[in-house]
């Protein structure tokens, strides 16, 4: 059997570096506004008068809807066109940060930062941008735009960390929420860059349903394992982004010393993350996302085993960075890879689910062990051994094309 290509294309495609462009920008601000919510946590909950686990219940929920709604969100941009899903996606990330300004119970802030939010990074992230980068650019260079495109959501984060602690100083918390929340509205404009086409069936090329889809993905092995992968990354840098500002404090070190290092993470996070997608075209991803994910423990067991000092969380910010999101191009370009790109923003939602469901459990127990130990440690050395398992899991992943058998040939003519 051989590998056939996928039933639709687009009449002609959009340029590169239009492509790259919008999408660059758009995941700037979907990943870079949500980069900051760390440093929401001390002012809300101290103002509120709410436990630090109120707080990461509601980031926790916004995790897990956006990993939930994540394949849906996918499913309407590979059937309606990406512009669609985004335009919506940032209307309900305005909505959800102004109503997470003015929530005054716990209820009502897991409703507008956990269920809204959530709802609107489905629609405006990773999974939408990369379908279109996965329809308009060439095989070849596919790992390389997903990576250009991963960077700039890390120059988002070294960008909008900095702006977010400047606006809560200055304008209070509240108002900061109120103009971020004007501010993810940008997103529409630019989503007119990533307005695809309409697509037409290629002659002779395998149909295959949603359904067909998704049972073939599911029951495929090295899909299982990038799945449990990702579960581990979503564990890992959700629990350092939400929980290291207040374990810094908590360690008597200045709030100063939190922003600084949430950006470094940011910064360091552009190379990390352009480097991974240009070596995936030459090394094969697998064994990049296994040396990614031992190296994270290795970072966090120095962090946990050297004196806690500005220089050392400054290094291990550094060292992480260069870590945080180099996952996401290399495991999305398997995915396509092995797939193709039919379906690609709907299963690159399933892959991301796991990821917002370890996103969940690490950002909720940190904050739940935290109250019920007066400690991160547990967590700390969760992720640890999560990491060695990740490295594990990711060698036997295979790359290649899945084979589909050919079309039933049409009756003949009487």
């Amino acid at each position: 059997m051989t590998a056939l290509p996928s039933s639709t294309a687009p009449t002609h495609t959009l340029s590169m570096t239009q492509v790259l462009v919008c999408s660059a920008a758009i995941v700037t601000l979907s990943m870079g506004i949500r980069h900051g919510f760390g440093l929401w946590l001390q002012p809300v909950t101290m103002d509120r008068g709410w436990t630090r686990e109120t707080f990461a219940f509601a980031i926790a929920i916004q995790n897990l809807t956006w990993g939930l709604v994540g394949p849906f969100a996918g499913m309407l941009a590979d059937r309606l066109g990406a512009f669609r899903v985004l335009v919506i996606g940032a209307a309900l990330y305005a909505l959800g940060l102004i109503l997470m300004a003015f929530a005054s119970s716990g209820l009502a802030f897991t409703g507008s930062a956990g269920l809204l939010i959530g709802m609107a990074q489905a629609g405006t992230t990773y999974a939408i941008v990369y379908g279109v980068i996965g329809r308009n650019v060439a095989t070849e260079k596919r790992s390389w735009a997903m990576g250009v495109t991963a960077a700039a959501g890390s120059f988002g984060q070294f960008l909008m960390v900095p702006l977010d602690s400047w606006l809560i100083s200055s304008l209070g918390w509240q108002q900061a929420l109120v103009l971020t929340g004007c501010l993810a509205l940008a997103i529409v404009p630019l989503a007119l860059g990533l307005k695809e086409p309409k697509a037409t069936v290629r002659p002779g090329a395998v149909h295959q349903s949603i359904g067909n889809a998704v049972r073939e993905a599911f029951g495929y092995r090295s899909f299982q394992l990038l799945m449990a992968g990702y579960f581990v990354c979503g564990f890992q840098v959700v629990f350092i982004a939400v929980h290291m500002p207040s374990y810094l404090k908590d360690h008597g070190l200045s709030p100063e010393v939190a922003t600084v290092a949430l950006a470094l993470i940011g910064l360091f996070n552009v190379v990390g993350t352009y480097a991974a997608g240009t070596l995936g075209q030459r090394i094969a991803k697998s064994h990049l996302l296994a040396g990614i994910y031992a190296l994270r423990s290795l970072a966090i067991v120095a962090f946990l085993l050297l004196p806690l000092t500005p220089m050392s969380v400054y290094m291990f910010s550094g060292a992480m960075g260069l870590l945080w999101l180099s996952t996401i191009p290399l495991t999305n370009a398997v995915v396509a890879q092995i797939f193709g790109v039919k379906h690609f923003s709907m299963l690159g939602g399933f892959v991301f689910l796991a990821h917002q469901i370890g996103s969940f459990l690490g950002v909720w127990l940190g904050g739940k062990l935290y109250d019920s130990t007066g400690s991160y440690d547990v967590v700390w050395w969760i992720a640890v051994a999560l990491g060695v398992f990740a490295a594990l899991i990711n060698l036997p992943v295979r790359e290649s094309a899945i084979e589909r058998g050919a079309p039933a040939p049409a009756p003949a003519a009487a």
